[in-house]
This record gives structure tokens, C-alpha cells and sequence, in this order.
């Protein structure tokens, strides 16, 4: 067995999920990164809570998250918009405060996935996650190639409870 594959000698369980898009500009028809994430959360056998669209706004953006935090129903908070280098772009602000844990290793896997697809363009992401309440938050760029690239290359590994050596779904908040 590889690192990286499932232990199918346990048991999946699933993870309750919810998606949020980042942005101005993004309707539900035109929303290609949280649709991406959604059917994954969706094909992985997870369940999903919501999936919403929010403005760029840092206060908007913390009482959403904040609300999926202190949700019991929401184990995972999935972040997709917002991580970049403008002015518009305020997930880190609004959301690093709301972490009781910061998963350094998230960025920085992350980035280096990224480098062998975008190369030295990776440095102006700022994405990341962290634990609060017992609720992961993975906050990923907007584009669908970085949501693909952060859940084929980490969230889906470590939302799967057969991964091992270690995952997240043992840290989760309980229902």
C-alpha cells in the first residue's frame, strides 16, 4: 500500500460539507471552482451541507464562516476565491481570525503541487486552512486548476478516514 492510498480494510466516513465561492463577480452558472468542488465532495461519498456564493467582503465572508463553524451539521468548510494578491481579495483577513489552529502544511504542499503546473506564479497564493470547533477550513484559490490541483493533490486524502498514516476526520466535530 502507498502512502498516499486509502486503508480499504476500514471504514469510510463521510464528512458533512460545505462549499463556499469567494467572489464578485460569480453566479451559480458561471461558479466553475465551487461546482468542481462540489461534485467532488459529492463523488468522494461525502455529504454536502450548502454551497453558496459571497461577496469579497471581509465581514460577509467571517459571519458565513463563522455561522459553518458553530454549525454542528458542518464538519468542513471548503473555500474557494479570494486568496490572491489584490485588495478584492480578503479570505485571509476575514477568515485567519475565526482559526483556533492554523495547518501550515497545507499552504506550503500546496504551493509546491502548484509550482510543477504554474511554476514561480504559485508565490502569490495564499492559501491555507485551519481548525476551529472542531470544523476544517481549507481556504484554495478561485481558478478550478488550483481547486483541482489542492483536492486531488491534499483535501481529499485528508476528508478521507481510511488515509493513512494520518487524516482529519478523527479531529471533526461529532453529531
Amino acid at each position: 500500500m502507498s502512502a498516499t492510498a486509502p486503508d480499504n480494510k476500514s471504514v469510510f466516513t463521510p464528512v458533512r460539507v460545505a462549499v463556499v465561492t469567494v467572489s464578485d463577480t460569480r453566479t451559480e452558472e458561471t461558479d466553475k471552482s465551487g461546482n468542481y468542488l462540489v461534485e467532488c465532495v459529492k463523488e468522494a461519498g461525502h455529504i454536502l451541507v450548502s454551497k453558496q456564493i459571497v461577496k469579497d467582503d471581509t465581514w460577509k465572508l467571517r459571519a458565513l464562516v463563522a455561522a459553518h463553524i458553530a454549525d454542528d451539521n458542518v464538519q468542513a468548510v471548503l473555500l474557494t476565491g479570494g486568496t490572491g494578491f489584490t485588495f478584492r481579495d480578503n479570505t485571509v483577513k476575514a477568515v485567519t481570525p475565526l482559526l483556533e489552529m492554523h495547518i501550515e502544511g497545507f499552504g506550503e504542499l500546496f504551493r509546491q503541487l502548484s509550482h510543477a503546473e504554474i511554476g514561480s506564479s504559485t508565490i502569490q497564493s495564499r492559501a491555507f486552512a485551519g481548525l476551529s470547533n472542531g470544523t476544517i477550513v481549507f481556504c484554495m484559490p478561485g481558478s478550478p486548476g488550483a481547486c483541482r490541483t489542492a483536492w486531488e493533490g491534499i483535501v481529499a486524502q485528508q476528508l478521507d478516514s481510511r488515509h493513512k498514516p494520518c487524516n482529519f476526520v478523527d479531529k471533526l466535530k461529532k453529531q
